[in-house]
This record gives structure tokens, sequence and C-alpha cells, in this order.
């Protein structure tokens, strides 16, 4: 007579109800604590325990799936975002700019595209599938479904983790290499007629500060007097400025929107026939944008924050520059006694006459009117950051010096600001051949 079996072994059995064989694994425990059971059947008693014996190794080796339907690519990614991401933004870890691009490219990218395959059956092939159709029909770069390819690897990796899926299918892919833009930094005659006319604005400091040590749009906007010592000339770049992208509050998003919710044009519309992208694409079924428009939205606007990593740094001003910047906080003293009870105090050293820190967005559309102004070529303001790194390098500056001051994680970045035609490579040209033909 055989013993009775423990709790947790598998069993198999004939059922003369139905004329199959069953066999049942227990693989772990559910959410609420009971056993975890599988089961298998069939007429066949050797199939049946082939299955059994399978689910047990799969079980033995930690790759059998968590009770319950596994989730579409969308609602996992909704969930990773809104819990692993966001505590990682709350804890410093992660930039809140990184969660809105993440947030962005989902809804754009990855929900349309492969958002309703359950996330245990996204297959290879279907992420290569996707970025064939985002750049060959959308017109995407490489580098955005770079981006794309990292958030979805990332997500399932977590989803690995948390034995959610057995493996992380976009490790099977090969990512895109992205395509390295090329830079076209103002030259020195081009910067200096630049400077020439913001000297002549309200703020115009901000763009020698800009020329002459690279700091980012953020970080111009970011800096305070606290964190400018004139008298030895140093300048700790320790805070940011960035506009963050509101979140609704309310229950109910796509009603709360539903007001703003764009519908589709006919093809007969002449609104838009001017803008360059066409017509704007209407809103998706279900929309739950447009929170800036919500009374109870959230985490949004303009908010100051520490930059990360090497991007935290102390950088030595330039002595001509020091000039500038008394001349300019003497001139801001006096606005602010102007202003009177209307001062907001910030300690910015860039600030609106009110003392409110200076929006992003018109800080972008003062620098394209001093490139009007001064008739220069259309540029980013990040284009301000590539002609200091040029300067420095054509002017001999060592690239890891550039590198620090500049506040670049990487070597490799250095050879952007690295040019053929650069006075360096002319040199070097010069002294090769003085040195092979005299």
């Amino acid at each position: 007579m055989s013993g009775r079996r423990a709790n947790g072994d598998s069993s198999v059995y004939f059922s003369e109800a139905d004329g199959k064989w069953h066999g049942w694994v227990t693989v772990g425990t559910k959410p609420n604590g009971a056993p975890d059971r599988r089961h298998r059947q069939s007429p066949d008693e050797a199939v049946v325990r082939a299955k059994v014996k399978e689910l047990e190794k799969a079980r033995d080796a930690g790759r059998t799936r968590k009770a319950g339907r596994a989730p579409t690519i969308e609602q996992w990614l909704t969930t990773w975002m809104d819990t692993a991401c966001a505590r990682k933004v709350a804890d410093g870890t992660m930039a809140p700019r990184t969660l809105d691009d993440y947030r962005s490219k989902c809804r754009l990218y990855l929900f349309p595209g492969i958002g309703k395959h359950r996330v245990d059956k996204l297959a290879a092939e279907h992420l290569d599938a996707l970025y064939l159709d985002m750049i060959e029909r959308q017109g995407l770069s490489s580098g955005t479904v770079l981006k794309t390819h990292r958030i979805i690897a990332r997500a399932l990796k977590v989803a690995m983790q948390r034995d959610i899926v057995h493996r992380n299918v976009a490790t099977l892919v090969e990512p895109p290499q992205p395509s390295e833009v090329e830079i076209e930094p103002y030259g020195q005659a081009e910067a200096r007629a630049l400077l020439t006319e913001a000297g002549q604005r309200r703020n115009g400091a901000r763009w020698s500060v800009a020329l002459a040590i690279g700091l980012r749009q953020g970080e111009a906007l970011g800096l305070r007097w606290k964190y400018l010592d004139l008298d030895t000339g140093a300048m700790k770049v320790w805070w940011q400025l960035q506009r963050l992208t509101w979140r609704h509050g309310c229950e109910d998003p796509h009603a709360c929107g539903a007001g703003h919710h764009r519908k589709g044009c006919k093809s007969t519309c002449r609104q838009h026939a001017k803008l360059k992208n066409g017509c704007p694409k209407p809103c998706p079924k279900g929309c739950t944008a447009h929170a800036k428009t919500c009374p109870e939205r959230t985490g949004g606007g303009l908010v100051f924050r520490e930059p990360k990593g090497k991007n935290k740094r102390i950088v030595t001003i330039p002595p001509p520059l020091i000039p500038v910047l008394r001349a300019h906080r003497a001139e801001q003293l006096r606005e602010r006694l102007a202003a009177g009870e209307l001062w907001e105090e910030h300690d910015l050293v860039f600030c609106q006459p009110n003392g409110r820190p200076i929006d992003p967005r018109h800080d972008w559309d003062d620098f394209k009117d001093i490139l009007s102004a001064a008739g220069l070529r259309d540029a980013r303001v990040h284009d301000g950051r590539h002609t200091a790194g040029t300067l420095m390098i054509e002017s001999g500056v060592s690239p890891r010096v550039v590198m620090e001051v500049l506040g670049h994680s990487s070597m490799r970045m250095m050879v952007r600001y690295t040019h053929v035609g650069s006075p360096l490579a002319q040199d070097a040209a010069q002294r090769m051949g003085d040195a092979l033909w005299g």
C-alpha cells in the first residue's frame, strides 16, 4: 500500500467522467496565500505525465509565470511608469524630465505600435516591425528609435525581475545605431557679433555666460547669486530650471479634457496647409492628455532641481566676464527697487523684471531675436554650448578640461568639438608637411 502524498506533491489520475488523464502541479502560492496549482489534461497518460514533468522542471528553475492573466504591453508600461519610475523620481535617482520622455514615447510609439500584445506573448519580430515602421513610414530618426528601444527594454527587464515574463525579448533585437548629428557652432567672429548685440539688451550677460562657459539652458536660467563668487571667479553649477509636464489630478482625465480633444481634419482641410507637418494628429480614443487645463493638475510647471552626476560642478569664470556680471547685478538691483512689492526673491542671476524665473520658451525667443538682429544664421540655444566647447578646443584647451567645464560624462563627446578644419588640425597638417617634405 502506497503512502499518502505530501502537500504540494504533483498528482496524475484518470477521470471516468470525461475519459481523460489529469495532472496537477503546485508551482507556488497565489497573492492571497492559497496554493497555486496548475492543471494539464490529455486523453493520453504519457502526454499528461510529460506535461507535468515539464511544468515541474520550469517550477524548479523559477520560470513559471505568475497566476492570473499577464498584462498587455500598454498595461505593464503604464504600471511600470506610475510605480517603479515614479518612485525613482521621488527619491531623486531619475530626473522628472526622463519620466516625461518615457510617457511621451510610450504614448506616441509603443502604445499604438505594440500596446495590445500581452507582455508574455511579445516576440522579437514585433519589435523589429515597430522599429521599421518608425523609420520608414513615420520618418523618425534612429536616435528616437533607439530611445524607444531602451524604454521597452528597461520595462521588460523589471517585468522579468518580478516573474511576469521569463525573458526580455528586447535583448534579442539588435538596437539601431544612432547617427551622429553634426554640430554647427559659431566661429569666433560670429560669437563676438552675437555678444555685441546681446550686450545692448536686458539680461545680455546671460548669453556671455552661455558662450564663455557653455552652460545648458536650464543651468543658466537656474543660476543663483549665492553660487557665484565674483571675487575668486568660482561658479557652482548646482541647480537648473526645468519645465515639467502637468499631470491630471482628477478622477476622470478623459472627461476633464473633453473640450480639448482634437478631431481628425477632412481631406479638403486648408486651415493647416501652411504647417510644416500638415494637419495635427487627432487625439486617440480615450485620450487622457490636456492635463495643463485640469483644475486639479499636479507635478508640472517651472521647477528647480539639482543636476545629476558630473553635471553638478564648479567652474572658473573667465576674467573678462566678471565685470560683465558685476554690471548685470547692479542693473538687477535697480530693477528690484523699481519693482517694490511686486518683486519675488529667488536669488536668480537671470530673471524677469519682477524677480520671477524666465520661461525657457521666452529665453528661446530672445535668442532667436538676437540672432536675427545680429545678422547671424539660425541656430538652437544649445548651439551656444557647442560654440563654447569648440572655441575652447581651438584655443588649445585640453579636451579633458573642456569635458569638466561642460559637465560631459565621457571623452566621446569631445569628438564633436574637434573638426578637421579647426586651427589645431591645420597646424598639425602644417607640422607634418614640414617634417616630411621640409
